[in-house]
């Protein structure tokens, strides 16, 4: 259980690393807004997952996971829609990328 729960954390540590980079070297503020949304979703589970394996069965465990649950619930929905508003609000959307018309 300890090496899987420390397999977890550093692979989530990894995500973290690797979306920090993305929010650096990525030019648009959508493109950021993605490497931010997968470092809130991947790193975030893999982390919270892998402290419940290393805290084991345990009300902590059970804290751990409503708090992944609340994360996962909630961060994509802030995500779209500061999305959304980026997209409404923008007036140079067609040079930045591809607008696609509904």
């Amino acid at each position: 259980m300890t090496a899987i729960g420390i397999a977890f954390v550093l692979f989530g540590l990894f995500v973290f690393f690797t979306c920090v980079v993305g929010l650096y070297r990525l030019d648009y503020v959508l493109n950021r807004m993605h490497a931010a949304a997968l470092c809130d979703a991947l790193g975030i589970f893999s982390v919270l997952v892998g402290l419940i394996f290393l805290r084991g069965i345990s009300m902590t465990g059970f804290k751990l996971g409503l708090i992944l649950l609340f994360l996962w619930f909630t961060s994509p929905v802030a995500s779209h829609l500061l999305a959304e508003m980026e997209t409404a609000t923008n007036p140079d959307l067609e040079r930045e990328c591809e607008v696609e018309r509904r």
